[in-house]
């Protein structure tokens, strides 16, 4: 696909947070939470409107009327162009830096995206652990950015960034392993012996229910995985080792 190109008809209004602008979509798809770049600066664009509404996306040959963050709205001029800067195109500074001033989630890269490439550069061995580290707090943020409406999902994704830190970097370095557990925990409304209970005649179930069982076998793997990091004595791992047991029977 071409990357995303608009040319500026006309700056309606600019101040040092951002401004409005008059566009033409002049490659590829524009969408509402994508980065634009004018040389080494970035805008972001917030909104997007088409005939007085507002839209998610508009493609090439289309005009709209633009909300963009960034003081170098102020700066902008009729036929400059303005490209597409995919997340990856961010150096990891400039993603902490959001982060770090807990941006509105338009100003971002989208998330799902972010949450690919961030998880991509955690796994990647070419790097040095402390940028991998750094790319799985990014990681973090986008998922709790994306808004899963399912707490299970979303712990889930989030489990699986912090088990993996845990089992690459170690307890400490990587994370708490006992804190994940926990919080794994704290997510499955079932005990162990319920969830056998209904995984033994889980095809006679409504289809919420298969799947709510079905969510809960997917987070259960991150507690085993940190399970050999936890005191001898602590309960939590008689609880992390009964649920090992029981995820073999859910659907």
């Amino acid at each position: 696909m071409p990357i995303a190109e608009l040319q500026v008809y006309s700056v309606e209004r600019a101040d040092v947070t951002g401004g409005v602008c008059v566009v033409r979509c002049i490659g590829g798809v524009a969408r509402a939470g994508q980065v634009y770049a004018v040389g080494d600066l970035r805008l972001g664009l917030r909104r997007i409107e088409r005939y007085g509404r507002a839209v998610g996306f508009f493609d090439a040959g289309h005009v709209a009327r633009v909300h963009l963050t960034g003081a170098v709205v102020a700066l902008l001029g009729r036929g400059q162009v303005l490209t597409y800067v995919p997340p990856d195109g961010h150096s990891l500074d400039e993603l902490e830096a959001w982060l770090a001033t807990d941006p509105p989630l338009l100003d971002e890269p989208h998330p799902e995206t972010l949450r690919a490439i961030a998880v991509a550069r955690t796994h990647d061995r070419a790097l040095p652990d402390a940028a991998r580290m750094r790319w799985g707090r990014v990681a973090l943020a986008a998922i709790l950015r994306a808004g899963r409406p399912d707490d299970l999902t979303r712990g889930a994704e989030t489990a699986a960034v912090r088990g993996y830190l845990i089992q690459e970097f170690g307890p400490g370095r990587g994370g708490d392993p006992a804190a994940l557990c926990r919080d794994v925990l704290a997510l499955i409304d079932l005990t162990p012996a319920r969830a056998a209970a209904e995984a033994r005649d889980w095809r006679n179930l409504p289809r919420e229910r298969i799947l709510h069982l079905r969510r809960i076998k997917n987070l259960v793997p991150w507690a085993t995985l940190v399970r050999g990091h936890l005191a001898a004595d602590d309960p939590l791992a008689e609880v992390v080792d009964a649920w090992t047991a029981v995820r073999g029977l859910l659907p």
